[in-house]
């Protein structure tokens, strides 16, 4: 693990604003951030002993880890980002499972396809990060199929 250089952390926080939203990137690799790197790119990026995200090869994309996704979700305002499940479902969200459409209460009506996003219960606690397969208006609308496929689940 290394010190990233500033020309570094100018890239990781534009790359955070570009997925995420304005300003996300300053709260998401905040000063005193490290990374591990490998063949000379980003791959990890620690805070505290804690890691935040990976960054994916093929593309460059960060992927939330529990740090990162509790970082973005204090960023962020509601409703940004953000797939409200039914309190039912809460439970299997919180331990990893995928959320289906049925379980949508409200998304993010901004929310597009391949997205990474911040699942959440009715009282906006953080459940869960995972990538979008539907849009956000698409997940409130339909009742069948899958809507967020879950990294992480946060219980």
């Amino acid at each position: 693990m290394q010190d990233p250089t500033p020309k570094e952390v100018i890239k990781l926080r534009a790359v955070a604003d570009y997925l995420f939203d304005k300003d996300v990137g300053k709260a998401l690799f905040p000063d005193g951030i490290r990374v591990v790197k490998s063949k000379g790119r980003i791959r990890q990026v620690w805070l505290a002993g804690e890691p935040v995200c990976a960054i994916r090869a093929s593309d460059g994309f960060i992927v939330l880890n529990r740090k990162g996704a509790e970082l973005v979700h204090a960023a962020l305002r509601p409703p940004r980002l953000r797939v409200t499940v039914s309190d039912d479902a809460a439970p299997f969200v919180a331990k990893g499972r995928s959320v289906f459409a049925k379980h949508v209460v409200a998304a993010d009506p901004e929310i597009r396809p391949a997205e990474e996003v911040l699942v959440v219960d009715s009282n906006n606690s953080l459940l869960a990060s995972g990538k979008t397969l539907l849009t956000g208006v698409e997940m409130v609308a339909f009742n069948i199929g899958k809507a967020v496929k879950v990294r992480r689940g946060f219980g």
